[in-house]
Formats: C-alpha cells, sequence, structure tokens
C-alpha cells in the first residue's frame, strides 16, 4: 500500500487556496469575508494566538457563499489537469490519499481518479466548522491506523516534512517538490 499527501504532493498547488480563488470569481460575496480572514490570519500566523484549525475554520467561512456540490464538481472539472503525471503512471488500486484538506474537496477528485481510499480533514462544507482537528501531522498517523488498523505503509510521498510521522511509519518515503522525487531525509 502506498500513501500519497495530496497539495503540492500529486497535485500541482494547494487545491483549498485555488478552489477559494475559484469560488470568489464566482461568488462576489466571499469578498465581505476577506476582514474575517486577514483578522485570523494575524492571530494565527502574526501572534501565534489560536490552533490551525480555528484559523482554518474562520477561513472556511466564505464556503456560506457557495452551492458546495456545483462548485466542487465544477472546479474539479477545470483542474483535474493539476494531477502530476508522474502519479498517473505510478497509481495503484490500493492507493491511500491522506491530506489536510477538507474531505468535501478531497473525495470527489479522488472519486474521479478511482482512489479508493482518502482520508482529509472533516469540515462542514456549509458553514466550515470542523469536526475533530486538522488532519495534519502525527493526526495523519492516527487517521491511517483508525482505517487500516493492521496497516502498512510500502511508500510514503509527501511535499511537506511536516508528515514526518507518516514517513516515521513508512518502508520507504519520499519528499516531492514539482516532478522532483528524493528520498526522504530524516531530520533530528
Amino acid at each position: 500500500m502506498n500513501v500519497y499527501d495530496f497539495d503540492n504532493t500529486i497535485f500541482y498547488g494547494d487545491s483549498t487556496a485555488r478552489f477559494y480563488l475559484f469560488a470568489l470569481k464566482r461568488h462576489p460575496c466571499i469578498i465581505k469575508f476577506i476582514p474575517r480572514l486577514v483578522i485570523a490570519f494575524t492571530k494565527h500566523y502574526v501572534f501565534k494566538i489560536g490552533t490551525k484549525t480555528q484559523f482554518k475554520e474562520q477561513m472556511y467561512s466564505f464556503l456560506k457563499c457557495c452551492d458546495i456540490n456545483q462548485d466542487v464538481k465544477d472546479f474539479w472539472d477545470k483542474n483535474i489537469k493539476g494531477i502530476k503525471s508522474w502519479y498517473i503512471h505510478k497509481q495503484k488500486a490500493d492507493d491511500v490519499i491522506i491530506s489536510a484538506s477538507p474531505e468535501f474537496l478531497i473525495l470527489p477528485v479522488c472519486q474521479m481518479l478511482n482512489i479508493k481510499y482518502a482520508m482529509a480533514s472533516i469540515v462542514n462544507p456549509k458553514n466550515g466548522k470542523y469536526t475533530g482537528v486538522n488532519c495534519h501531522g502525527a493526526e495523519k498517523v492516527r487517521r491511517f491506523y483508525e482505517r487500516f488498523p493492521d496497516g502498512n505503509i510500502d511508500e510514503f510521498y509527501s511535499d511537506s516534512y511536516s508528515d514526518t510521522p507518516l514517513a516515521e511509519i513508512s518502508k520507504v518515503s519520499f519528499i516531492v517538490k514539482g516532478e522532483n522525487i528524493r528520498n526522504w531525509v530524516f531530520r533530528n
């Protein structure tokens, strides 16, 4: 079984950020949520107040302006081409995607790609509120073992060392930068 992060690993860019810009063009009313986003960003990233989950809940407040099912479908119809070619050639039937992006955004593209196993942050697509915590770092390991109690990861791919907890439980791990795939270098 191979496990992959999604954003910047098998997909060019950050799907959530791209979806936000897609939705902003489609629904100009999202502009009214920009001050809330700026305040949340400043609190979390400048003053280190609050959790990443709290920041993201504020960010996702824009979802109130969206027709989420149609918008996500239209987004992926336009952006599926952002899946990296190396992944398409390597894809196997038992691949697992584990992402910090929201399920409502990740699950549809995984269905389009015939990826059976996907885990992501559980976010209410109507109001942006999380159920549980952001699927990031050690939470990805917890979610993996919750779904696959006896699971073994043959190969793991990510663009970020924040995924070191998953890399540590994998037989072989790789860091992805664009189309460049290198062996994971563990740092003490």
